[in-house]
């Protein structure tokens, strides 16, 4: 008796599944990249007291006594200069402001560079005080160091969702142009197969590992830096599912038409570049400007990533991150559309 053949979109996913298995580059990208750049960030970030700010004090009569108030600030590290250098050192960012002492100090720095204010703030405060001033006011400080506020913890869902981002598009995008460079779409056309199989395949066969690959961050995440998923597991799968599902849409678009490897990379870093930096992987969207605010919110990754925070750091529940899930299905589902209208065998 014959065999009945097994269905096309289950054989077609087991092709690819086989195919990533064999390429030990696309297996180091998903699953140690991420975990040498968690690795290499955490260990960057890692919660330590901050660096004394580097500021020059020119040279002349009351230099010693001016860097001697300032050696006293826990936040500075005072070094002399001549007037020449002490000028080049401001300008090529060595110090991040230069003091010239006197009964009326002058503070030279750069208003733009977020360390400069800060060091000009710590500068007055150290000469004032050793000037005899007398704060009217004595507050008290509560410092903050707990988990879930540090920047590892801001920092591990976003690799989660470049991770899933990068891999959804590069993995099937690279494979789908690949097999057209190689006339291998051009063979399976002769076949009983439709479009939708094959496109659906390269979804599917994607997800198979989508699992392991966030276990291995998140693992990673609470084994060496203590960073704990605060909410559901099965919520921080479903987000993960759904955000893999909507990239691997986005990589089906984007391979569609592409003939060559040069051409899907062209396209891939236009789509993805937007993302790494307004998205919010490495520091808070929402220190862009209000203009370009709704923008970045309808980014997939700027969802996928607010999702994952809200699970991971914060512990919410799924009403809390409906719309983010939205967002993310509408971008899955319109691009799978879209490629399937406009994909070609050659």
């Amino acid at each position: 008796m014959r065999e009945r053949p097994l269905p096309p979109l289950f054989e077609l996913t087991v092709a690819r599944l086989k195919e990533f298995l064999r390429e030990p580059e696309a297996l180091f990208w998903v699953f140690a990249f991420p975990v040498l750049l968690a690795l290499a960030l955490g260990f960057a970030f890692r919660g330590r007291p901050p660096e004394r700010i580097p500021v020059g004090v020119l040279d002349g009569p009351e230099a010693a006594a001016t860097r001697s108030a300032l050696a006293r600030s826990p936040a500075l590290l005072p070094r002399p200069y001549p007037e020449r250098e002490g000028r080049e050192a401001l300008r090529t960012g060595r110090i991040s402001l230069l003091v010239e002492p006197g009964a009326s100090p002058v503070y030279r720095f750069d208003p733009t560079r977020p360390d400069a204010r800060v060091a000009r703030l710590e500068v007055d405060d150290a000469l004032q005080r050793a000037a005899g001033r007398k704060d009217p006011l004595a507050p008290r400080e509560e410092r903050v160091a707990e988990k879930g506020a540090r920047y590892i913890d801001f920092l591990l869902p976003g690799l989660v969702g470049l991770n899933l981002m990068g891999t959804g598009m590069w993995s099937i995008g690279f494979s789908i142009v690949t097999a057209r460079t190689k006339k291998l779409l051009k063979r399976l056309v002769a076949t009983p197969m439709r479009r939708r199989d094959y496109l659906l395949s390269q979804m599917l066969a994607r997800l198979v590992f989508l699992g392991m690959e966030v276990a291995v961050v998140v693992g990673f995440g609470w084994v060496a830096f203590g960073v704990a998923v605060r909410g559901s597991i099965l919520l921080l799968a479903l987000v993960c599912l759904v955000g893999a599902a909507s990239f691997a849409g986005l990589g089906l678009l984007v391979a569609a038409r592409a003939r060559t490897i040069e051409a899907v990379s062209g396209l891939m870093n236009v789509v993805m570049l937007p993302m790494w930096l307004l998205s919010g992987v490495f520091f808070s969207s929402d220190r862009f400007p209000d203009a370009l605010r709704p923008f970045i919110r309808a980014l997939p990754l700027t969802a996928l990533n607010d999702a994952l925070r809200a699970v991971v750091n914060e512990a919410k529940g799924f009403p809390a991150i409906a719309s983010e899930l939205l967002v993310l299905l509408l971008w899955g589902g319109l691009s799978f559309a879209a490629a399937l209208r406009v994909f070609r065998w050659r």
